[in-house]
């Protein structure tokens, strides 16, 4: 008989796992950005084989529209499944209201020591390493410039603004055609238009690139950057300035190329997660 009788042997809990869980956190993708999440489910899998992965997606659209998890419910999840770590690692590109949303999920969920990977750009060094992945789609020609475009927030209060405008001002001291600016807050967009047709009346440009820093490449720029009306893209073609905009063919279709489709930034994300790893084996 087991030691605590009839009880004991019905309540017999299961074996709890000591290698911790993943779970990946990500805002979330419409039917467009699919083929970028593809290829980053395949990239992180690679990385991570002999741990169980788990996904969350923070967009409540999303969520609703698709019927996916939460966070909440996905730690919910883990533990059931008999864990007691699991290691977060947010698909984020800033630290901004949204991560520290998921950083509070995970401070306050109870039975799971939990650990919270950095965004991509969570120091000035993975700034500087994801600049110089996303040079390689600058233009370098004579009168030719470069805009990059970085998601931004409507918060005047989000510490990430500091991210923000220290982006702006590295790139133009790093780079003599650089400029970037926000779809959301600053550094504003239409200042730093303003200040390009300054530059422009003096040597005139012929054309810019419009390069999104963002992980999914979706509607923010296919409305706001490059629409055929009231977009970046607009504004600039009526200075005569040529406007592209990177692209890539995935599965026999074109999207723009946002930085999931950069092996080279789903690889930093990994070190994010694998650095993150490595301080559970503390906890």
């Amino acid at each position: 008989m087991h030691q605590y009788g009839y009880i004991g042997r019905k309540f017999r809990l299961p074996k709890l796992k000591d290698k911790p869980a993943i779970i990946i956190a990500t805002f979330g993708s419409s039917s467009r950005g699919q083929a970028a999440m593809d290829a980053v489910e395949a990239q992180l899998a690679e990385n991570f084989a002999g741990h169980q992965i788990y996904w969350a997606y923070t967009s409540e659209i999303i969520r609703r529209k698709k019927g996916l998890p939460s966070l909440l419910e996905t730690l919910a999840k883990v533990e059931s499944d008999g864990y007691r770590k699991a290691v977060v690692q947010p698909l984020h590109v800033f630290p901004g209201t949204e991560y520290q949303q998921v950083r509070e999920s995970c401070l306050y969920f109870p039975g799971l020591r939990v650990i919270l990977g950095e965004t991509l750009c969570h120091r000035w060094s993975f700034i500087e390493a994801v600049l110089e992945e996303v040079s390689a789609d600058f233009l370098t020609g004579k009168n030719q410039i470069n805009l990059l475009a970085l998601h931004g927030t409507p918060l005047a209060a989000d510490p990430v603004n500091t991210i923000y405008i220290g982006i702006s001002h590295l790139v133009s001291g790093m780079y003599d055609n650089v400029y970037a600016a926000t779809v959301e807050g600053v550094p504003n967009f239409q200042s730093i238009a303003n200040q390009i047709k300054k530059d422009h009346a003096r040597t005139p440009f012929t054309r810019i690139r419009l390069i999104p820093m963002m992980f999914l490449a979706g509607m923010h720029v296919e409305d706001d950057l490059m629409d055929e009306k009231d977009s970046w893209r607009t504004t600039f073609e009526d200075l005569g300035i040529k406007v592209d905009c990177p692209t890539i063919t995935c599965g026999g279709q074109e999207y723009f190329k946002g930085l999931a489709y950069r092996k080279a930034c789903i690889q930093f994300f990994c070190h994010r997660l694998k650095r993150a790893l490595d301080l559970m084996k503390h906890y």
